[in-house]
């Protein structure tokens, strides 16, 4: 493992988790059914494979004092910070070129900084797979949950399970087709079918060969990190950074390159994962009382009469709820949330309503 290297993704905002995400504090940052932050088990997690002086970071300029604040140990010079959010290719291609100066045959695992994992073991050993296949192979590994109901919430990744797509021995396949977040009953068909996966947009892929991809699918953002690698270490960095930034357009890894690579493999895997997606995911994940509910902080500060399968989550403000049911209420010092869990999904319009009318104040 002395060749692996990991990228955790930690620049996105979390607008599904208002009001408790915000722009300087959002999701990964948060102690969600734990008394550490999500960016903090995620960097334990790796840890165990991949010693720390191979951790990346890669967040986002406005998020550098909460950064510091939650990793106050983490070394300085393996956060990378962008000055634009320009969705994961941009952002996985500016950490490949840091990595390939430390190793120029490098094993990048990237992963998400908000995710929830409840079996580590079975985790390492994944991640283990997909180092000693990618750097053999060079293929693009990406790891796929298997399906435990049909989930609207994921993408999908359709693979191909026969003998010669198989490249490993164990569990790795050719990648058939990816699949955007599904209506019901397609995602009801995609389980039925057996070879479909939950896209966990986890990543393991050697760093030159990335790089490469990225070339040949996306030369016009691989132009602009080529500028950039030429000014890292150098006094104008910064400001070639912020131009190429400035200049490259905002697409994901999954369209931009796996989607297109004949490269592209897939690691069936099933650890006890959850991207926490929405607060009705946090649900989903917690312990409940007798009446199916689950109070998230100061306990002591909420009163409930007759209420059923709710998420309340407190700040100073005394709660009273009576006769509701089904309902996540998570109030913070300068808003409160109030909504049905099925419609969960729907928080991240809240901000969007917000920043349209310019109440900044609330993001």
């Amino acid at each position: 493992m002395s060749k692996a290297f990991a990228v955790i993704m930690a620049g996105g905002v979390g607008s599904r988790f208002w009001p408790k995400s915000r722009a300087k504090k959002p999701k990964q940052f948060l102690n969600i059914l734990s008394s550490k932050s999500l960016i903090e088990q995620t960097i334990e997690r790796v840890n165990h494979l991949i010693p720390e002086e191979n951790i990346f970071i890669v967040s986002n300029k406005n998020q550098t004092a909460e950064l510091v604040q939650v990793l106050p140990k983490f070394p300085i010079k393996n956060i990378i910070l962008e000055p634009l959010s320009k969705n994961t290719a941009p952002c996985i291609g500016l950490a490949s070129l840091f990595i390939r100066r430390e190793q120029p045959d490098a094993v990048m695992v990237v992963l998400p900084s908000d995710h929830l994992i409840t079996d580590q073991e079975k985790f390492l050993n994944t991640l283990e797979i997909g180092i000693e296949t990618a750097y053999k192979t060079g293929g693009l590994i990406t790891i796929g949950i298997q399906p435990t109901y049909p989930s609207t919430g994921y993408g999908y990744i359709q693979f191909i399970e026969d003998e010669e797509s198989e490249i490993s021995g164990k569990g790795v396949y050719k990648v058939k087709t990816f699949a955007e977040k599904p209506d019901f009953e397609t995602a009801k068909k995609f389980l039925e079918s057996g070879d479909f996966l939950w896209n966990s947009g986890m990543f393991i892929w050697r760093v030159d060969v990335i790089l490469d991809e990225i070339k040949i699918h996306l030369p016009d953002i691989y132009d602009e990190l080529m500028k950039i690698d030429e000014a890292i270490g150098n006094d104008d960095f910064k400001t070639v950074l912020d131009q190429a930034y400035g200049r490259m357009r905002a697409i994901s890894i999954d369209y931009g390159v796996m989607e297109k690579t004949n490269r592209a493999y897939v690691i069936k895997a099933n650890f006890g994962w959850s991207d926490v997606g929405s607060w009705e995911e946090v649900y989903n994940l917690a312990p409940k009382d007798e009446n199916g509910n689950y109070i998230a902080s100061n306990k002591e500060k909420v009163v409930l009469i007759d209420v059923k399968n709710c998420l309340i989550e407190g700040n100073k403000a005394l709660i009273a709820m009576i006769g509701v049911e089904d309902l996540i209420v998570v109030s913070t010092e300068d808003a409160i949330l109030i909504c049905k869990r099925d419609r969960a999904q729907d928080v991240r319009n809240v901000v969007n309503y917000l920043k349209r009318k310019n109440m900044e104040k609330y993001l």
